[in-house]
């Protein structure tokens, strides 16, 4: 199983306008990588990609602008560190499966 399908399935809800956009980067960047054998390094990876793909920590505690995620409107880009660290990537982790 390839981690881009624990994307599959968008979250109702978003944080910030540019989150959207952030998860289906992630999901693209994910295509070709293997799921990980415990959900806690699938956490790792969610998280290095996470700051790979904005170039910020998921630990940063204020919202900031990715501007290839901007796409009209005043908070257009914005991503959301603590909807995905309290939210999404516990979201992402449920969504775990075992490698066969």
């Amino acid at each position: 199983m390839k981690v881009s399908e624990i994307f599959i399935d968008e979250p109702v809800q978003w944080g910030l306008r540019g989150d959207p956009y952030l998860w289906r980067e992630m999901k693209d960047q994910l295509e070709v990588v293997e799921m990980p054998a415990s959900a806690k390094d699938l956490q790792k990876l969610i998280k290095s990609t996470y700051q790979e793909v904005t170039g910020h920590s998921i630990h940063d505690n204020k919202p900031f602008v990715v501007n290839r995620f901007k796409h009209g409107g005043m908070s257009s880009g914005a991503i959301s560190p603590e909807y995905w660290l309290n939210k999404a990537i516990p979201l992402l982790v449920g969504r775990h499966v075992k490698p066969e």
